[in-house]
């Protein structure tokens, strides 16, 4: 995994997080989801680029 991979997954996870804790603070389930959402996709990119590690070695 590139360093800039980690670094764009790393910021989609934070942006989820951050997603999420706004919409609970605002009682905005849609967010909350998106930001779920969002931090699923970022893991789900994670774990695919440790797969291609893996292969690498």
């Amino acid at each position: 995994m590139g360093a800039d991979d980690k670094i764009k997954n790393a910021a989609e996870d934070l942006g989820g997080k951050a997603k999420e804790a706004f919409g609970k603070a605002t009682g905005d389930d849609s967010k909350v989801a998106e930001g779920k959402a969002d931090q699923a996709k970022a893991d789900a990119k994670k774990a695919g680029e440790n797969v291609k590690d893996a292969f690498k070695h």
